[in-house]
């Protein structure tokens, strides 16, 4: 892959960050803020490829003011950098290092309300994740960028999308840049990996709190890239994604989309394809269908889940797809079905049974005892729903599992006709002093 390929991966991340998802739309919207400031200086699509490319010069006084203003931060933080300047003093000094430093973090603590947010170290691991990529030849450079987004991957599930989110930003970016040049074979093998990145991206940008427009996008770029790839299979696994990322009240939507995975033309594997069943069944109980109904759902996620063939190994983001999908999350998952169904004792009892084994990672670990918390206000035991939910919220806080965190404001409002009790007060308290925090 030539050097030149390299894109100057702090610019592209905080474009995509603020919503500007193509160079198209930077270009626009800097047009439109060149405008507002009364500039005269108008950018092409060019200017922007060639503020991405690695080579970044430092912008003419009027790029630098629209820039600046448009991202609402210093230069060198989108990764330009400013002409050296013959001083007496060490541009590397301690007193540089510490200003660049406290400028950064003005910089990104600016971006709350934008989230997901990309601190200092954050954007090392997006820089080492893509400057990178240019030292591999095509086949190793596929390797590289698949190893990263699965350490990527098992990031999030440890400590958060906040954490891993950037490095994904950066395959993506070095994705979409090797792939131009590439041959046939290899760019096809580069969007088939684009396609599991997009879709991971969508899942992190979600957990993070971004707006919907933002998840939407990557589900489509995911999309595309399937769809360019022939894989049919990918493109009905993004479906049932997005029927996972749907909100509870759009369950007809939800519905959809699930159905349309299986349903399309093309064949899920097994594993996904019990995963798909399984969310048509917790819509269905969203959509108020019988119990019966949700349960013929759940023997349909079985028995797709049965003809599954033994996973070989560690599952991994760009393995099998929903080679993760076991028995055990079929079945805590089924009880968030039977939540929805109104049959909390049932629910309860799965959860139980089943969240006891260690097999789920600190996200969903957190994300399925909120769950279970929300259960067990449901069948009337506020206090051991208080107890969950503390347990829940330790998990979830410091790593901001933002989907652990929906549900567990969703307990707190159940939890409500009880704020009295001791274990209830205290996990009221504890989730709004985070909130506030």
């Amino acid at each position: 892959m030539p050097e030149h390929a390299v894109a100057n991966w702090r610019f592209v991340a905080a474009r995509v960050e603020r919503g500007w998802h193509t160079q198209e739309d930077f270009a626009a919207a800097y047009d439109n803020k060149a405008r507002e400031l009364r500039e005269q200086a108008r950018i092409s699509v060019r200017q922007v490829r060639r503020w991405e490319s690695g080579e970044s010069t430092w912008p003419n006084r009027d790029a630098r003011r629209v820039l600046e203003a448009m991202c609402d931060c210093h230069l060198e933080d989108l990764g330009f950098v400013r002409p050296a300047r013959p001083t007496g003093r060490r541009a590397d000094g301690p007193g540089r290092q510490l200003e660049e430093c406290d400028v950064r973090r003005r910089t990104f603590m600016g971006l709350v309300g934008m989230a997901p947010v990309l601190d200092l170290e954050a954007l090392d691991h997006l820089t080492v994740a893509a400057r990178s990529a240019w030292r591999y030849g095509d086949r190793e450079l596929l390797g590289h960028l698949r190893s990263t987004l699965d350490e990527a991957a098992r990031t999030d599930g440890l400590i958060g999308p906040h954490e891993a989110l950037p490095t994904v930003l950066g395959i993506l970016a070095a994705i979409n840049s090797a792939a131009r040049t590439a041959d046939d074979e290899i760019r096809r093998e580069l969007l088939a990996l684009g396609s599991c990145g997009a879709e991971l991206a969508a899942w992190l940008h979600r957990d993070a709190g971004a707006p919907a427009q933002a998840v939407a996008y990557w589900h489509h770029q995911a999309k595309e890239w399937a769809t360019v790839t022939g894989d049919g299979a990918m493109h009905a696994y993004v479906l049932l994604r997005q029927a996972q990322a749907t909100e509870r009240t759009e369950a007809a939507r939800m519905l959809d989309l699930a159905r349309a995975a299986t349903t399309g033309p093309w064949t899920l594997p097994p594993r996904p394809r019990a995963e798909a069943f399984q969310q048509q069944a917790r819509a269905l109980a969203l959509t108020g269908a019988c119990v019966e109904e949700v349960a013929r759902a759940l023997d349909r996620a079985h028995a797709a889940l049965g003809q599954a063939a033994p996973a070989a190994g560690q599952a991994t983001c760009t393995g099998p797809l929903g080679d993760g999908y076991t028995d055990e999350r079929l079945m805590v998952q089924s009880a968030i079905c039977y939540r929805e169904a109104g049959q909390s004792n049932r629910a309860v009892d799965l959860f139980r049974q089943h969240l006891a084994t260690g097999a789920f990672a600190p996200r969903d670990r957190a994300f399925f005892t909120a769950q279970y918390s929300g259960a067990l206000v449901a069948a009337g035991e506020p206090d051991e729903a208080a107890n969950a939910a503390l347990e829940s919220l330790a998990l979830a806080a410091g790593a901001r599992f933002g989907q652990a965190l929906a549900e567990l404001h969703r307990t707190a409002d159940d939890l409500a006709s009880h704020a009295r009790r001791p274990a209830v007060r205290e996990f009221r308290q504890r989730l709004g002093e985070l909130t506030v925090a």
